[in-house]
């Protein structure tokens, strides 16, 4: 019916993006974004909450906790909670199909 769903609104002048769904694209850009974290940081971390869009988890990833795996995978073992949301924020941003991770260090 050549219609599309956006979740917000849209003023004339907004720039909008369209992506395509792609588990394993998310898995290898999660992966390069915690690689390159993890030499930025001054040590281990103490320990993470992660927040994830709904839509992620087993819709994407076709299991519950690939995203916390993968983030063990590349930060070691440490102390790691988390939660779905219906949007995530970071810094003064409200982002929606995303994951939000807070390292306490």
């Amino acid at each position: 019916n050549n219609m599309i769903a956006i979740s917000g609104d849209v003023q004339a002048g907004d720039a909008i993006r369209f992506v395509r769904r792609d588990g394993a694209a998310a898995e290898q850009d999660l992966r390069r974004m915690l690689a390159d974290l993890q030499k930025r940081l001054p040590g281990k971390p103490r320990g993470a909450l992660y927040c994830s869009c709904v839509a992620r988890g087993p819709h994407l990833f076709g299991t519950e906790s690939r995203e916390m795996m993968i983030i063990r995978d590349e930060l070691g073992d440490l102390p790691l909670t988390g939660f779905y949301g219906n949007g995530e924020i970071c810094n003064d941003r409200f982002y929606g199909y995303t994951g939000v991770l807070t390292l306490f260090i």
